[in-house]
């Protein structure tokens, strides 16, 4: 004989008035006329059968998802990913976050084939020493997008744009190619007559071929800048810039609020890189950085055209909008 506790139909009635009526179990019971432990069981029924299905949602991720589409919207941004966060985390570890949700997102970004450019920096190289691993069968051809030969380091670390593209072709797979230039000259003459050489000259060809272009983006902070601890511009001259109106640099062009490069020319002129018309036209232009005192920077370059993607903090999200 048929135990009643086996009778689906019965089963889903229970798990009916219990989930959707949201009667108590005492309540069912009355209302069946059946044991407290039988709807107890059959409640239980209920969802190893698969008839009730517990779903928790995010609501911190609920809201980053918001936050993102705000930023797209604002912005006209192909996509933003906003690292979530907690009130308890320490700056690194906010940052050391959004590195790793960085190279997830990249890995599952990039497409076989594909041709990207990288810029210099930490924070690309923070992207690349995360824990993640990934396979190393994809066919990517990575890009220095400026020069890379200096015998500086920064903290210790080489972060030149060579080292940078040789380190995402390790994380991601793929082979890379070099820029046997420095990133700075000393005369754009003397710049503009090195990159005539066929030595060098055929990084423009690999420009025109980028699919992709990923890039920090620094800010004209003497402590924090990149560019000064690897002895590309003085303390004194960065101060300058930023009474001129600089808020940022990208692949080591200075641009301001609105994105424009021309109070800056003085330094610009001087870089060895893909120019800033060229990065425009890369169909992909993604951009990692978090912090709030990034955001004019991020804005900035925004504005400016240099980036169509953004990943950050929330931290940085929240001063964007």
């Amino acid at each position: 004989m048929k135990k009643i506790v086996d009778d689906w139909r019965l089963i889903y009635k229970v798990c009916s008035l219990y989930y959707e009526d949201d009667m108590r179990q005492q309540e069912v019971s009355d209302y069946l006329g059946i044991s407290r432990a039988t709807v107890s069981r059959m409640l239980q029924k209920g969802k190893e059968s698969g008839i009730v299905r517990v779903e928790v949602i995010n609501p911190v991720q609920f809201s980053y998802n918001k936050l993102e589409k705000a930023l797209e919207r604002k912005y006209g941004l192909k996509e933003a990913i906003v690292v979530e966060s907690s009130a308890l985390d320490t700056k690194t570890e906010s940052v050391s976050r959004m590195y790793e949700r960085a190279a997830l997102y990249l890995s599952q970004f990039f497409k076989d084939g594909d041709c990207i450019g990288v810029s210099m920096g930490h924070t690309l190289h923070n992207v690349v020493k995360t824990n993640r691993v990934f396979s190393k069968g994809n066919h990517y051809m990575f890009v220095p997008l400026v020069g890379g030969i200096s015998q500086s380091t920064v903290d210790k670390v080489d972060v030149q744009s060579n080292q940078i593209a040789l380190e995402f072709a390790g994380k991601f797979g793929g082979t890379y190619t070099q820029f046997l230039s420095p990133a700075v000259f000393s005369e754009k003459t003397v710049m503009q007559s090195f990159l005539k050489e066929k030595a060098v000259s055929y990084i423009f060809d690999d420009f025109r071929k980028l699919d992709t272009v990923i890039m920090g983006i620094g800010i004209p902070h003497k402590v924090e800048s990149t560019l000064v601890q690897a002895g590309y511009i003085t303390e004194k001259e960065l101060e300058y810039f930023a009474e001129e109106g600089l808020v940022g640099d990208i692949a080591l062009h200075f641009f301001d609020k609105d994105g424009s490069t021309e109070k800056f020319r003085q330094f610009n002129d001087r870089v060895a890189g893909i120019p800033p018309e060229m990065i425009r036209r890369v169909r992909n232009r993604i951009a990692i950085a978090g912090g709030e005192n990034k955001a004019e920077a991020i804005r900035g370059a925004i504005k400016g055209g240099y980036i169509n993607m953004l990943i950050t903090n929330i931290d940085a999200a929240e001063k964007l909008l």
